[in-house]
């Protein structure tokens, strides 16, 4: 069962970043079609992207981010999916499935966009395409930004799957409407509280692209700032923990 779990995260997660890093490459890579569309096409490029590795990550309940997976836990649930306890092994599984995925899905994403990257463009545009960073940087007031959207992503998906909370169906995914609500609330998210730091709103969405874009033999790619990619992994992590508490206090009453 938890080969089953590893795959379905690992397939959701790099469809997640195959699309949502695609988005930002036609934006702001050199020539192609949608360069200079702009913040809200990236918007709701993302929502769509998200939409698509719910889908695909059905098995296991569509999570594709380690904040998710860490909200459930700290949310009290018992089951990631039906016959999938909540534990130290069900729970290191499904994030290194999400690292996985997001590393490959970042790769899939440079080969699509591969005479792109080759192509004259700022090291900081080709950063971009894989890992968020802010508009001004402070690392403190950063983490709180991304705590704050994370926690917004996590505590609306749960409140949204309460009533079976602590049951043995899936808490994320609730088929095509509820992988269409977890897309609006990215868009929404991103509209709303995007524009300090990119919203990387999960850990796995930003290390894995990093370290892709470390090791990828991409032209004149600058530095991978590692300075920051500690932000975007504890800002989510934060975020998705006390999304859970909070959850685990209030949503149970509504059951």
């Amino acid at each position: 069962m938890l080969g089953t779990i590893f795959l379905s995260e690992t397939v959701g997660t790099a469809m997640l970043l195959l699309l949502g890093g695609g988005v930002v490459a036609n934006n702001i890579l050199p020539r192609n079609k949608g360069a200079g569309t702009g913040f809200l096409h990236v918007n709701f490029g993302w929502g769509l992207a998200v939409f698509a590795g719910v889908l695909v990550s059905y098995a296991s309940g569509g999570h594709i981010n380690p904040a998710v997976t860490l909200g459930i836990l700290a949310s009290g649930a018992t089951q990631y999916v039906e016959g999938v306890p909540v534990d130290a092994v069900s729970t290191l599984t499904y994030i290194s499935a999400q690292m996985l995925g997001a590393f490959i899905g970042a790769v899939l994403c440079w080969l699509a966009y591969k005479k792109q990257f080759d192509d004259e463009a700022p090291a900081g545009a080709k950063l971009g395409v894989f890992a968020t960073g802010p508009e001004i940087r402070n690392p403190l007031w950063n983490l709180v930004t991304e705590a704050i959207a994370t926690f917004v992503l996590v505590f609306v998906v749960l409140s949204a799957s309460a009533g079976r909370f602590f049951g043995a169906t899936p808490v994320v995914n609730l088929g095509w409407l509820g992988a269409l609500g977890v897309a609006l609330l990215v868009v929404g998210i991103g509209i709303s509280l995007g524009g300090p730091t990119g919203y990387a709103i999960n850990p796995a969405r930003d290390l894995g692209p990093r370290i892709a874009h470390a090791v990828l033999p991409i032209p004149n790619k600058g530095g991978s700032d590692w300075s920051y990619a500690w932000i975007p992994v504890v800002g989510p992590i934060i975020g998705g923990v006390l999304a859970g508490v909070l959850a685990r206090v209030l949503l149970p009453m509504g059951l």
